[in-house]
Order: structure tokens, then sequence, then C-alpha cells
């Protein structure tokens, strides 16, 4: 078994950084780092003026600086205690929304993080899975229904409202609000992954406003199945994660890829990852070759499309991951944000 290095980040900041246990199969590691620690859960995060940002539990937003981590300010968008599982940005601001009913839409000034609700939803079934800007003009939030039809909240050249459409969802379909990661756009799309007792992909044509709905291999059948992540490096390749949250170690059907938009998928690695995942992300100008993933119990990484996947840390307790640059990623979770900086 090869050994592991372990760097300092900034040899001029070592004192800012409290340093993780790595049990790893790989020398792909190069420094792994704690650079906040809180009491809050963390399942989503945007990366903005050298800057991760984050919402959680507690009304909790703020940000850490990756340069230098003790420069960090954190406030509480609502005197209630509302969980936070999407963040979504535009040039000026941020954005989120909390789960359950009501569902807030909370504006945060980029400048001064003064804040605002800008969109109420009072409807008993509100749940926010994700929130996603395709540009600064037009984003969507995905919510869960009590009457199976497709919930979607748009905001559009400074309005907000419910995008109209027909799709009907299937008995027990619905999403999670793991990583704020299961909708994702090009120019041309805008991908949301579905999960429960049933799971499947919907894709939006932005040319027609036409959804076209396509089945896919993942394990579903019982609520807590199904995709949980998904990620394009184009119109045509792109990636989806998941399992069984009640059954991390299962790994069995709960990675797939497809090379047609997302009409067909095709499964990768079953019996041969490290189980339930909650977010993956394509390698920036990778076109998909390289990717990461996490989940509670692992972190993983694929360097030939998602097809074989080695797990490069059994470091618990992470949701959600995002690349800061070629050579460094971002996790956040429970109680914490970290920084990995892998060795090419």
């Amino acid at each position: 078994m090869d050994f592991l290095f372990l760097l300092p980040m900034k040899k001029t900041l070592p004192f800012l950084f409290s340093l993780l246990g790595i049990f790893t199969f790989s020398q792909q590691i190069e420094s792994f780092a704690n650079i906040l620690n809180d009491k809050i859960s963390i399942r989503a995060i945007e990366l903005y003026d050298n800057k991760v940002w984050y919402s959680g539990t507690d009304s909790k937003f703020g940000f850490v600086d990756l340069k230098d981590p003790e420069n960090k300010k954190q406030i509480q968008l609502s005197e209630e205690k509302l969980q936070f599982r999407t963040l979504a940005q535009d040039k000026d601001f941020f954005y989120a929304a909390n789960i359950e009913s009501p569902a807030y839409f909370f504006q945060i000034d980029k400048k001064n993080l003064t804040h605002q609700i800008v969109f109420t939803d009072v409807s008993k079934a509100a749940f926010y899975d994700a929130f996603h800007f395709v540009n600064n003009n037009l984003a969507f939030a995905f919510s869960d229904t009590d009457d199976n039809r497709l919930k979607l909240t748009m905001y559009k050249n400074g309005e907000w409202s419910f995008f109209k459409n027909n799709i009907k969802l299937n008995e027990g379909e619905a999403a999670f609000a793991a990583s704020n990661t299961n909708i994702v756009s090009t120019k041309k799309y805008l991908w949301i992954a579905t999960g429960g007792k049933s799971s499947r992909i919907l894709r939006l044509n932005f040319k027609n406003n036409q959804i076209d709905v396509f089945n896919t291999p993942i394990i579903q059948g019982e609520s807590s199945q199904g995709i949980y992540s998904i990620d394009f490096s184009d119109d045509k390749f792109g990636i989806a994660v998941g399992g069984d949250y009640t059954k991390q170690e299962a790994n069995i059907n709960n990675i797939a890829t497809t090379n047609d938009g997302g009409k067909t998928w095709q499964i990768h690695a079953s019996g041969k990852n490290a189980g339930y995942t909650t977010c993956v992300k394509i390698k920036p100008n990778s076109k998909g070759k390289e990717i990461i993933s996490v989940g509670d119990q692992h972190i993983s990484y694929s360097s030939d499309f998602g097809k074989n996947w080695k797990k490069i840390s059994d470091e618990k307790g992470f949701f959600v991951c995002q690349w800061i640059d070629k050579n460094t990623i971002v996790f956040a979770g429970k109680d914490k944000i970290s920084v990995m900086k892998l060795r090419f």
C-alpha cells in the first residue's frame, strides 16, 4: 500500500489549519485541512471572491476565505431556526431557500450581506431540494409537491413565478435535498434528477421550454433510493450518483453516465464503488474524464469518465463538494468545511 504525503497548505499560515486524519489508499492527496469548524450542517456551497460561501442549519449563512481562513463571517438570515440546503448566486446577490413550509427565498447582497425575503412559497408541501442559476437573469428552484406535479419556482428577469408545465411525477417520486446538486445546466438544457420510488431525469430545453423525461437504471423503488446528485460537462456527457441513505455501504447500480444528454444511461462500477454518494463534480476542462464524488462515509475519484472509482479518503461527514481549481477541492458537511489539494 502506498503511503501518503501530508504537506501544509501555506507555510506562512500553518496555525490556521487543523489537519484532518487521512485514511487513504492513494498518493493523490497532497494536503487536506479544515478551514472552518462550527456547529452546523452544510449541504450547499458557492464560490465567489476567493471565498467559499455556505448556508446551513439554524438560519446560518457565511463565508470563509480560501487564502486566509481567519477572514470569515457568519450571519443569521432569520430569528427562526430555519434549515437551508440550497444556495445560488447571480452577479450581485446570493439566494437561499429553506426547507419546509413556508419556504422563504432570501436575497443576500454580496457587498454588505444585507438580506431580505423576495419570494415565499406557503404551500404545505414546500420543501426546496435545489436552487440553481442558469445565468444572471434565469434561475430555478425545485420543490417537493403533494399533487405529483413537477414544481419549479422560476426567477426570470427580476420576477418570481412558478414554471408552468404538464409533467406528472410518478407515485413516490420526489428529490433529495442532499447537496443542492440535483439541478445542473448548460446554455441549451436544464437537467433535474428525481429520486425515491422512481428516479428519472427531467430535461428542459431552453429553446422551446419543453421538458423531456428519461428513465434511468439507478437503484430506485424505495423512498430512500435514487439519484442524489448530477453533473454535466457539456450538452452530451453527464453523470448521476446516489444510492440509499439507509444503507450507506450498498453500492449496486448507484453510478451511471450518459453520452446523449440524458436520454440513455449506462451503469458503471456496480458493486465496485464506495457506496452511497451525495455529490458529484466533474473537474473543469476535463470534458468529464476526471470526477470527484463524496458521501457520508467516503471521498472517491474517477479518472476514466466515471467507469471506475477509487476511494481516496475515509473521512466522514461530508455532503457536498466543489472544484476550486484543477488541483483543489472544497468539501462541506457536518460541522466543517475543508480543502483538499491533489497531486497529479
